[in-house]
C-alpha cells in the first residue's frame, strides 16, 4: 500500500484530499502546515507528498526544498496543489524539486490520474 502525506492548513482541503484518495488503496497522513508535514515526513517515509503552497510555519516550496535535502525523498514525487497558478511560482516550485503542480480547485478527475501516474 502506497503512503501519501497531505499538507494543507485548511481543514476543508485536507478533508477533500482525503475523500478523493480514500478507497484507492493509499495510506494517508494529514499535516496542518509545512512544519507539521516535515516532522511527520522525517518520522516516517512516504511514497508521495501533496502540499499546499501557502501555509503558516513553512510554505510548500520550503517544505519541498527541505524534503529534497533528505535521502529518503530524493526520488519521491512531491506535488504542489495551490490556488496560485503564476508561471514564476511554478518555476520556484520546480526549482525546489516539485514533481508537479495542480491549480485549485482540484477534482478527483484531475487529482487521481496524476497521483496514480506519479506513483506508478
Amino acid at each position: 500500500m502506497k503512503r501519501i502525506l497531505i499538507a494543507d492548513d485548511q481543514l476543508v482541503m485536507r478533508n477533500m484530499f482525503k475523500s478523493i484518495l480514500a478507497g484507492q488503496n493509499f495510506e494517508l497522513a494529514l499535516a496542518v502546515d509545512g512544519k507539521d508535514a516535515y516532522n511527520i515526513a522525517t518520522a516516517t517515509t512516504f511514497d508521495m507528498v501533496i502540499t499546499d503552497l501557502y501555509m503558516p510555519q513553512m510554505d510548500g516550496i520550503q517544505l519541498t526544498e527541505k524534503l529534497r535535502s533528505l535521502q529518503a525523498y530524493q526520488g519521491k514525487p512531491i506535488l504542489i496543489v495551490s490556488t496560485e497558478g503564476a508561471v514564476k511560482k511554478k518555476a520556484e516550485g520546480k526549482a525546489a524539486g516539485a514533481t508537479g503542480w495542480i491549480v485549485k480547485p482540484v477534482s478527483s478527475d484531475v487529482l487521481l490520474p496524476v497521483v496514480k501516474k506519479l506513483l506508478g
